[in-house]
């Protein structure tokens, strides 16, 4: 299974003072929706991930910001 990992979106995030709720309100969208997504409860659509970096990380890669991670299931 392949997730993704928040963890430099949230760094960088808080690097330029963006807030959670300042994703949820440029995405239209509701904070308890971005948590979930940042916690890896639910997944990011690509657009969403497209449209942040180039709202709020210019030149930043999406690779950087949304690193994919793959997790074993079950003790594969």
């Amino acid at each position: 299974m392949t997730t993704m990992n928040c963890n430099n979106l949230e760094a960088e995030m808080k690097r330029i003072g963006i807030s959670k709720q300042d994703l949820a309100d440029f995405l239209d969208i509701s904070y308890r929706t971005v948590h979930s997504r940042i916690n890896g409860e639910s997944q990011w659509l690509y657009r969403e991930c497209v449209s942040l970096r180039d709202e709020f990380f210019p030149g930043m890669r999406l690779d950087y910001l949304f690193p994919r991670e793959q997790t074993k299931i079950g003790g594969e």
